[in-house]
């Protein structure tokens, strides 16, 4: 086959600098770089980005250790029958699994082979073109790291506002007052420039932060009201707070009247909770609780972000319906400061019409389209005639990253085939059968569609600013590669459209939709039909941007008014037009949207656009907390491990090089000082960790931002990497392997990886 790029990079001689992006958190700051050769020896903040506008962090600074890892694969592996690997070619590499992967489909039934993955925290476009393939293979079940994390949200969104799509946005950089619920802002970021709003929020004395965590982290530390709630206290504090607001008549009633349905269900249901009983189970007094909430109810403007710390933890779905409810009952939705339902270039929630419901072997629920990370393993690991047969993995490493790493790799041990497509020999490709090597994030064209922001939306594609690896290609190359021996095309099949593309957008576009319209077969590879027709006629590296146009197109016909006050003007079509042509020509990014804050009710999915309030399916779990009888303490484990802790010496794991850290080089297990003294640990000494998945040695922080009985570990820690003479080493703790499968939410299946039993015992 023909190499797939053509044209000429930019000069590496270190002399100039380049436009890109971080890929260590879904923000994307833009950067700049400097090379020297392969390496990137410089970085900063790219002034000319949209949304970041020269901002980043110190993670952002090290990404030349993703670019150069040690562990980086340069050829196609085959698995040999001793377990070892031998290289081969690209062309026997998609012959061979296209093979396999067509006769599991022709016995067994495309269901029966399970995707995982499509794009890391930067690296999107290959998870766009993989739906070719899958299409190819009938391909019906699929998950990836937001169905561990965001999948209950999501639903949330979907009863509140009518679809999972509707994600809201906080605008904090207007909010008078800013809530984190189980979020550290100052390390995990979740919203442009976040270090810079924190401070500003803090300086302002007529603004308030207010902090819901166990851990006095470095965001506690700036607000002004910090509810440090016992670990697995969320929902009864997040219920006290809405309990306060019906109390203390701080309910925006004439928004409420106007604008929501289910008012008066939700006073009944709240109403009757005990506040001083569900705040002592919170284990905050109830004094500063209804501090905290005075100051959410009698504020102009309220912004409310929730993460991990309560997607990850005891009642998580039932923990995203009552912190949208903070903002939905004082009225802040659809205005300035508050939450609002923003444009997006692709939806991140699957689902809908055709997608599966439920798990093909236990009935699992599937939310968003995603099978729940925690219920993968037993779809495998069975003699069911519908089980999981078979996974193609792309950029995702569910043997190290998700629960229960040991219960992972019998499932994928299980497989008849496993197929993994990666920069790196990951902790999963060391169980593949074949292992396809992928350009890097900085060697091809690349985006991130976490396009998330409001009132201004932004999107950058980023250009390839090295060749890429000899003997690596983009996903997208690998994609319709393995859709050609799949069948999908042929050459003669797109001559006609190959030759209407140079001829001009116009042709194409006419071209293309009458040949959709006489082939409909074709409709699921279309991202492969773009790559393989537009795409020769981009410039440079450009072709697999080829599938923006659709979107592009899309976005116009959905979003023409806020594309127009972003500058696009014409009818939809010619706004399409317009949008694909600024998303190719301007690497540092653009504003593709701008919208009014009423924009957001037109973005309801509710025929009323009304929001729902009540979401019936998580009634009967609120109501049991009345219930719940506060237990001691398990002697065996009375310890609760927060597994997964972000700190500055943490990203995630496209860095498996731990040379980046500049301080807790072995993931130090935190623990507060009066656990550490009844327990005879000491700063810097090792400790065990034990849990009922498993146990692991480490070293101990002594630290006062945590509480009696919580202790934490880092995330990305314990990825098996090569050492200067190539030895294998593995770094500090792999948190998955002291989690369960078995604890997970009741409804959305999410892990429990911020509250597992646990006890620590000092090594001498």
């Amino acid at each position: 086959m023909a190499p797939y790029y053509r044209g000429r990079m930019a000069d590496t001689n270190g002399s100039d600098w380049h436009t890109t992006a971080c890929v260590l958190c879904s923000i994307n700051c833009g950067i700049e770089v400097r090379l020297d050769g392969r390496e990137i020896v410089r970085v900063r903040g790219d002034k000319s980005h949209p949304a970041s506008r020269g901002y980043t962090c110190e993670k952002g600074l090290r990404v030349n250790h993703y670019q150069n890892g040690r562990d980086r694969i340069s050829s196609p592996l085959r698995r040999r029958p001793d377990g070892t690997f031998e290289e081969i070619d690209w062309d026997t590499a998609i012959a061979e699994v296209a093979e396999r992967f067509g006769a599991i489909r022709d016995e067994h039934g495309g269901a029966s082979i399970f995707y995982y993955g499509g794009g890391g925290q930067g690296n999107h476009l290959g998870g766009g073109y993989s739906a070719a393939t899958r299409a190819m293979l009938g391909s019906q079940y699929s998950s990836n790291a937001l169905a561990q994390e965001k999948t209950g949200e999501f639903w949330v969104d979907g009863q509140l506002f009518g679809s999972p799509r509707c994600h809201t946005a906080p605008d904090f950089h207007h909010a008078e007052v800013a809530v984190f619920v189980g979020k550290n802002v100052w390390h995990s970021h979740g919203f442009p420039r976040a270090r810079v709003t924190l401070k500003e929020i803090a300086n302002d004395p007529d603004r308030a932060m207010i902090v819901i965590d166990p851990r006095r982290t470095e965001t506690a530390d700036l607000a002004d009201f910090f509810l440090q709630v016992r670990p697995g206290g969320d929902a009864w504090l997040l219920a006290a707070m809405v309990a306060i607001l019906i109390d203390e008549g701080m309910l925006a009633e004439d928004w409420l009247d106007a604008h929501s349905v289910g008012a008066d269900r939700i006073r009944e249901l709240f109403g009757a909770i005990h506040i001083g009983a569900y705040c002592r189970r919170a284990d905050v007094p109830e004094d500063l609780v209804r501090q905290a909430t005075r100051r959410i109810g009698t504020a102009s403007s309220v912004a409310v972000l929730e993460d991990l710390g309560v997607q990850m933890a005891p009642h998580s779905t039932l923990n995203s319906w009552l912190e949208k409810l903070l903002y939905l009952l004082t009225g802040n939705f659809a205005r300035q400061g508050g939450m609002n339902l923003h444009s997006s270039l692709a939806s991140l929630s699957g689902g809908g019409a055709g997608k599966p419901i439920a798990s093909p072997v236990h009935g699992h629920r599937v939310l968003s389209g995603l099978v729940a990370c925690n219920h993968v393993p037993d779809e495998i690991l069975t003699d069911h005639p519908e089980r999981f047969r078979a996974m193609l993995v792309e950029s995702a490493n569910p043997a190290h990253s998700l629960a229960d790493s040991g219960r992972w790799r019998e499932a994928l041990d299980a497989l008849e085939l496993v197929v993994v497509i990666d920069v790196a020999m990951t902790e999963t490709a060391r169980r593949a059968d074949y292992v396809l090597p992928a350009a890097s994030q900085y060697e091809k064209v690349e985006c991130t569609f976490f396009t998330l922001e409001f009132p201004e939306n932004d999107f950058q594609l980023r250009h390839p600013i090295l060749e890429p690896l000899a003997g690596t290609l983009p996903e997208p190359e690998i994609h319709s590669r393995l859709v050609k021996a799949l069948g999908g095309y042929t050459d003669d099949d797109l001559a006609g459209l190959r030759a209407a593309a140079h001829q001009g957008r116009s042709a194409f576009a006419a071209a293309f939709f009458a040949e959709l319209a006489e082939k409909p077969h074709l409709n699921p590879l279309i991202a492969v039909i773009l790559y393989e027709t537009l795409g020769r006629s981009l410039p440079h590296h450009l072709a697999p941007a080829a599938a923006l146009w659709g979107l592009a197109h899309r976005c116009a016909a959905a979003n023409g008014a806020s594309l127009r006050r972003a500058g696009f003007d014409g009818d939809a079509l010619e706004q399409g037009e317009a949008l694909f042509d600024a998303i190719l020509e301007n690497p540092q990014g653009i504003i593709f949207t701008v919208d009014p804050y009423e924009e957001t009710w037109n973005r309801m999915v509710h025929p009323d656009q009304r929001a729902h309030l009540v979401v019936e399916e998580l009634v009967p779990e609120l109501a049991g907390l009345a219930d719940d009888v506060v237990e001691g303490p398990d002697p065996e484990f009375p310890l609760v491990l927060s597994a997964g802790e972000r700190r500055s010496s943490t990203a995630n794991t496209v860095i498996r090089d731990p040379g980046w850290r500049k301080r807790d080089p072995d993931g130090a297990l935190r623990i507060s000082v009066t656990d550490a003294t009844s327990l005879g640990v000491v700063d810097g000494g090792r400790v065990r960790i034990v849990t009922r998945a498993g146990q692991a040695e480490t070293v101990a922080e002594v630290s006062e931002t945590m509480r009696a009985g919580h202790v934490s570990l880092p995330n990305g820690f314990g990825l098996d990497y090569p050492d200067e003479l190539g030895e294998h080493r593995i770094h500090g703790v792999a948190p998955n392997e002291l989690t369960s499968i078995e604890d997970r939410d009741w409804f959305a299946g999410t892990p429990h990886h911020k509250h597992i039993p646990a006890r620590v015992e000092a090594l001498r």
